[in-house]
């Protein structure tokens, strides 16, 4: 009879059932992963995902079976239904993503073998990338390194079949492997060719949530603006900063009015020559967050436009493409002026334009005013009197406006955010005959003494207006100053009343908060220049200063390939020396001994020798002691390769390595 070939065992990976507890440390490190998205995705794929978490993690503990592949099927077929209802696509950044959460949850639902385990393992590797789609900051980086280091150390878990281990041992072995992989990732990161453009340049569903600047402006736009404490950009001043009185870092320029709200008119590109200038132009590097429409903030009157940027007639200035990711970019700005003395007719007409039936009270304000100024800068002075002398009130909650907005404004209400001043300044000067627009903007900011720029937050949004004056052109006129100069002096938190509502820290006094404040700003800005601000153009920067000449792509390539060779070589050098100075497994510290022990009869264990050839080679050697190297081999191999041998076997090991007694001759003593 001829006996078959015993098959070899199944794997782990193939064979072994998961036990509840393996169930619910993915299930945990899972839900870690997908945690932050619940702050983009729609309401119900938070609910059915952790819904689904919970579900499989209850089967786990009851011991439930899991539904059929008819009913997986069915569900996954309406998760991605409903991500398309929800999205209106399902090949976009969001839908793309929400997709990714309801099908790696859906997989936990058909989770039985370690196999399934690994591929969810895998997935969730993938997870925690897409996190980064949203927030690249130093707090959520730190959150997904900690996620890194669980799910490697569960997938350690999965992997090791030489006994139990605890949770500790796992999560040091798991931060070991990441430390060696450090040198690695550094290399990568400063060597690996950096492509252009943003990384993440994927298609998105809106830009919902996305603070900033708009092309309308209308009553509350930019008092709503000035609750958030978002940062709208940071300054590098090269030199001494300008005083905060001549901070009015322009942005879009407002032309037409519909009766409510102002729009942003066509304007024309190019530099105007019109234009006189004094005094040496200021020089400064700006740091803009994204905010996913094209403005690009500077002060004045531009000597310059950005690289990749526009600058029109009217001195806006203007991203090639909407700003979806952090832009720097490099400014020189003139602080005196003057621009638009020789103004064409064609514009000064444009900038006089009001709609029909609109306001009849100020319209008839206006009349008078300019019956009594004798000139247009007498009227301008007179206005800003009517401001600055009559009951106006300077505040974050206006009441609400009706129909005829100016009117209600300057009659009734009085209470009012820098858009209202600005608008009814400009609706006053236009009924009148002077020439006039809005621009809105930032205005101020504040100094980080620790990191040495210059701070400005959405709360610093401002509007002003521009009226054009003969002999002199274009002319900044700030209405808001005439009513609460301490706006323009110190900011919007020194001016509004003490109950209005202000971010959290606007209003802090403490100095210690403010401190750590600037400090934790500090990082956040060094983050951002030096590690997500890393890109093709400083990357060439670095390398070529590094090398003493210019590289090109080509060259950094091959620094990558030779800097890596590098690294790794020497990690796996540490490592052979490390494992063999210093054995880390109690099993392979028992082993060694013995083959240190048989050294003396010159039977050491060979490098390329398994435990079987070994313990058959010493039994041939030492017949007397044929019995105990077979129990101590038997012992061995349970412990090094079985999943879940005895916790007996390591003390028995002990013991029969340390009874082995063979003497120079091979007899025992």
């Amino acid at each position: 009879m001829i006996k078959s070939k015993p098959r070899a065992p199944k794997s782990l990976l193939e064979s072994e059932a998961l036990t509840t507890s393996r169930v619910l440390a993915l299930v945990g490190c899972l839900g870690l992963v997908l945690a932050p998205h619940a702050l983009h995705v729609p309401l119900w794929i938070t609910l059915l995902a952790g819904l689904t978490m919970a579900l499989r993690a209850g089967f786990a503990w009851r011991g439930y079976g899991l539904p059929g592949q008819w009913i997986l099927a069915l569900l996954a077929v309406a998760a991605a239904a409903g991500t398309w209802l929800s999205y209106g696509m399902l090949f976009g950044r969001d839908a793309a993503v929400a997709l990714l959460i309801l099908m790696l949850c859906l997989k936990l639902l058909e989770l039985r073998s370690g196999r399934d385990a690994i591929a969810v393992v895998f997935l969730a590797y993938f997870a925690v990338v897409t996190n980064f789609l949203y927030s690249q900051t130093i707090p959520m980086g730190l959150y997904l390194l900690g996620c890194v280091w669980l799910i490697t150390a569960y997938l350690i878990g999965m992997q090791r079949q030489a006994g139990p281990r605890t949770a500790f041992a796992l999560l040091r072995h798991s931060a070991v492997l990441l430390a060696q992989a450090t040198p690695v990732m550094l290399v990568l990161f400063f060597l690996f060719p950096r492509i252009q453009g943003p990384l993440w340049a994927l298609p998105h569903s809106s830009a919902s949530g996305i603070t900033g600047l708009s092309d309308r402006m209308a009553p509350g736009s930019l008092s709503n603006l000035s609750l958030s404490d978002e940062v709208a950009f940071r300054v590098q001043f090269r030199g001494k900063a300008p005083e905060t009185p001549k901070l009015y870092w322009r942005g879009p320029l407002m032309w037409d009015f519909d009766g409510r709200t102002w729009t942003v008119g066509e304007g024309s590109m190019g530099f105007r020559r019109d234009v006189q200038v004094a005094g040496a132009p200021l020089e400064y590097v700006v740091t803009l967050e994204p905010h996913y429409m094209r403005w690009m903030f500077g002060l004045d009157i531009p000597a310059v436009r950005p690289e990749d940027g526009l600058m029109t007639s009217d001195f806006e200035l203007l991203s090639m493409r909407p700003v979806r990711t952090r832009l720097r970019y490099e400014m020189s700005s003139y602080l005196t002026y003057r621009v638009g003395a020789s103004e064409t007719p064609g514009i000064l007409q444009r900038a006089l334009r009001l709609p029909d039936g609109f306001n009849p009270r100020t319209r008839a304000l206006a009349e008078r005013l300019r019956g009594e100024a004798t000139s247009s800068r007498a009227l301008v002075e007179r206005v800003l009197g009517m401001f600055r002398e009559q009951p106006f009130f300077y505040t974050l909650a206006p009441p609400e406006l009706g129909t005829h907005s100016v009117d209600e404004f300057l009659f009734e209400a009085r209470r009012g955010f820098c858009e209202h001043f600005a608008s009814s300044f400009t609706f006053l000067m236009r009924a009148a005959g002077v020439p006039a627009r809005v621009v809105t903007g930032y205005q101020g900011g504040v100094l980080n003494p620790v990191g040495g720029y210059m701070i400005v937050r959405q709360s610093d949004a401002h509007a002003w207006a521009e009226v054009w004056l003969p002999e002199e052109g274009w002319v900044r006129v700030d209405p808001t100053a005439a009513v609460s100069p301490q706006r323009i002096e110190s900011g919007v938190a020194a001016a509004v009343p003490a109950g209005d509502p202000l971010p959290l820290l606007a209003r802090s006094d403490s100095a210690w908060l403010l401190r750590t404040r600037f400090a934790l700003d500090t990082m956040t800005n060094g983050w951002n220049q030096w590690v997500l601000g890393y890109n093709h153009e400083r990357q060439l920067i670095v390398m070529s200063r590094l090398t003493g000449h210019a590289l090109t792509w080509k060259g950094v390539a091959a620094l990558l390939v030779a800097g890596t060779a590098l690294v790794v070589a020497l990690l796996t050098i540490f490592t052979l020396r490390q494992n063999r100075i210093r054995p880390r497994e109690p099993v392979t510290v028992l082993w060694n001994a013995l083959s240190r022990k048989l050294a003396r009869r010159d039977l050491a264990r060979l490098d390329t020798e398994g435990p079987r050839d070994y313990v058959a080679r010493l039994s041939a050697a030492l017949p007397t002691h044929a019995g105990e190297l077979q129990q101590i081999g038997e012992l061995y191999m349970r412990l090094r390769y079985e999943s879940a041998p005895a916790a007996a076997d390591m003390a028995a090991l002990k013991r029969a390595v340390d009874s082995l007694k063979v003497d120079r001759q091979g007899g025992g003593a």
